[in-house]
């Protein structure tokens, strides 16, 4: 009987053995299907990180006809130009700042300080506003382009009229600063109380037959 018993006992030893080989097997295998599986993963991880840094790429400057990529220079060079912009207006003025539209990226919008810090579109300005802001983003231009060539003459042509007149006295002012920085500055206009201003002045008088003198410094001919 006990021999019986030990051959039963023997049979269920062996099958539990090979069960706990068949065990050991996968476990290895599971163990190796991990390794695979981490090392997938990072492989994943380096993929994903150059798909988003293409992805951004894309949003950013990705169009079959170029636009998008030429918004995003042009975007760059505009808030340089803005910038620069900024820093002339808070001379003339500490009512505006000037921003760029988060939905048009290449137009241009006014914080109103004055107004709680009212964001208004250039096109609801009034001409005495929107010559300020036309200066100022002239005199910004030219200072983007001084880095490379030197710009020393800057003419205006009309806008003052529109000015009342502390808003006159401050352009004149930031006028008068950049022509003592050695620029030349030309100014256009009929306003009368520019001539109290400007020591330099060319005129322009009308003739009869439709034509007209031009006196001044270096003026000799009628046109």
């Amino acid at each position: 009987d006990l021999q019986l018993m030990h051959k039963e006992l023997e049979a269920t030893r062996k099958g539990l053995s090979d069960a706990v080989a068949a065990l050991k097997h996968k476990l290895n295998e599971n163990t190796a299907a991990i390794e695979r599986i981490k090392t997938k993963h990072s492989a994943v991880e380096l993929q994903r990180n150059e798909y988003q840094r293409w992805e951004k790429l894309h949003q950013l400057i990705g169009s079959a006809d170029g636009k998008k990529y030429r918004n995003f220079a042009q975007g760059l060079t505009f808030e340089l130009m803005v910038s620069h912009a900024n820093q002339q207006l808070v001379k003339m003025t500490d009512r505006y700042q000037l921003i760029r539209d988060e939905s048009q990226p290449l137009e241009l919008n006014v914080v109103d300080h004055y107004q709680a810090g009212q964001i208004r579109s250039t096109k609801n300005l009034s001409g005495g506003e929107s010559f300020i802001v036309s200066l100022t983003l002239a005199l910004g231009l030219s200072k983007m382009a001084s880095k490379k060539v030197r710009v020393d003459s800057l003419f205006l042509d009309e806008g003052f009229g529109t000015l009342d007149e502390e808003a006159l006295e401050t352009a004149l002012e930031t006028l008068s600063g950049l022509q003592q920085d050695g620029k030349l500055i030309g100014i256009i206009s009929h306003v009368s109380a520019l001539k109290e201003r400007i020591s330099t002045q060319i005129k322009i008088s009308p003739l009869s037959g439709g034509r007209s003198a031009v006196s001044g410094p270096g003026c000799k001919k009628q046109i």
